[in-house]
């Protein structure tokens, strides 16, 4: 089946008007998983009023432009270093500050 739908993307001589969250993310040069952490900061709006957990599409000419403009590309990189920063300290142990200890 997605032989016959790249046949007919390449006969039909564009890309499709909906982009799917991996699609975006090809575009994008990310991860799948990082698209709902896009639209969760309001970088990216997906088509229609999707419920929280349903499929989401968005729009091939909105994610055109958005990748021409150099400062949303800068946005979106510090969101999500920011993100996974956040996601990795919260994983780490604290370890106890030795100069904090020793003024006690």
């Amino acid at each position: 089946m997605q032989n016959e739908h790249n046949t007919f993307l390449a006969l039909f001589g564009a890309p499709p008007a909906r982009l799917s969250s991996q699609q975006v993310a090809w575009v994008l040069n990310c991860q799948a998983h990082d698209v709902p952490i896009l639209v969760t900061a309001g970088l990216l709006r997906p088509l229609g009023n999707p419920c929280p957990n349903s499929v989401k599409y968005f729009s091939t000419i909105d994610v055109r432009e958005l990748t021409q403009d150099r400062r949303w590309l800068g946005k979106i990189t510090r969101t999500l270093s920011e993100h996974w920063r956040n996601k990795n300290a919260q994983r780490r142990p604290k370890k106890p500050n030795p100069k904090a200890a020793e003024s006690s």
